[in-house]
């Protein structure tokens, strides 16, 4: 009878200190809830918000020292060119029809290709 009772209230201590420990801060496990406006494409700019991507995310492999499959997005001219074509956006949005980048990578994130996209959009400017 007392090994049953040791028992019993050494299980309430070990599950109380389950549902204690228990992490749940919704900030930190879904970061974007509550922020409908958390990618804004408001004010994209070359020098200010593609060329640091595109450092960022691309230039390992497709600067001018890499320039693996002969691709170079390192400087406005060369990233311009992609953009205009389309291969830039298609790249990255994994689009039909074009070599999903990075390549054996998942997407960038959603804000990252809206933001290309809008430079594409207004005609890839050099601002």
């Amino acid at each position: 009878m007392i090994l049953k009772k040791r028992l019993a209230a050494v299980l309430v201590i070990v599950l109380t200190f389950q549902v204690a420990c228990y992490y749940d801060n919704e900030e930190e496990l879904y970061p974007d809830s509550g922020q409908p406006n958390a990618c804004d494409t408001t004010a994209v700019t070359y020098s200010a918000t593609i060329k640091p991507l595109l450092q960022n995310k691309c230039y390992v492999c497709h600067s001018q020292a890499a320039a693996l499959g002969n691709v170079v997005v390192e400087g406005y001219a060369n990233a311009r060119q992609y953009a205009l074509t389309g291969q830039l956006y298609g790249s990255i949005n994994h689009s039909s029809g074009y070599l999903p980048m990075p390549q054996g990578g998942g997407k960038l994130p959603a804000c990252d290709i809206a933001t290309v996209k809008k430079w594409v959009d207004d005609g890839a400017p050099n601002n």
